[in-house]
């Protein structure tokens, strides 16, 4: 079962790791992004932020996806963790299940426009988020559980 899909820059980090999997009362977390898998340096820097007690899985979008689809995810209480808006979209699109999506930190870059604290979209990701939306998926804004959720089509 698919608790959250979060957008992340940093993937997996400290803090956030052990209160989003905690809160969620998540046993497994995947990382879905093309670069870790190949980055031995990522892949060991997200190993170390892994809380304890919680299986860890490293994979492409592509695997990712066919991991979903196939049902091999289905026995954990899975938090999906995507570094960019358009890695949540395309897992969202392969994968109907997944019915929420936490924006909780895209970083600031040329050309994108400030929507809160931790959260900077292109124009294309906005329209990314709309799609989603528009999918019946709720995409909302929190950087840790106890922040007040703000659903993206309030900033938008």
């Amino acid at each position: 079962m698919i608790k959250l899909l979060r957008v992340d820059h940093r993937l997996l980090h400290g803090q956030v790791a052990f209160s989003w999997t905690q809160n969620l009362g998540a046993d497994c977390i995947l990382i879905a992004n093309d670069d870790v898998p190949v980055n031995e340096l990522r892949k060991t820097t997200i190993k170390l932020a892994k809380p304890q007690g919680v299986k860890l899985v490293i994979k492409n979008i592509e695997d990712s996806i066919k991991a979903l689809q196939d049902g091999v995810t289905d026995k954990y209480k899975l938090f999906i963790v995507v570094e960019s808006v358009a890695d949540a979209e395309k897992l969202v699109s392969a994968y109907p299940e997944i019915r929420q999506v936490n924006l909780g930190g895209v970083k600031a870059k040329e050309g994108t426009r400030n929507i809160s604290k931790a959260v900077n979209l292109t124009p294309e990701e906005e329209e990314l988020v709309k799609k989603m939306v528009k999918q019946g998926v709720e995409v909302e804004i929190r950087q840790v559980p106890n922040d007040k959720k703000i659903f993206t089509e309030s900033v938008l």
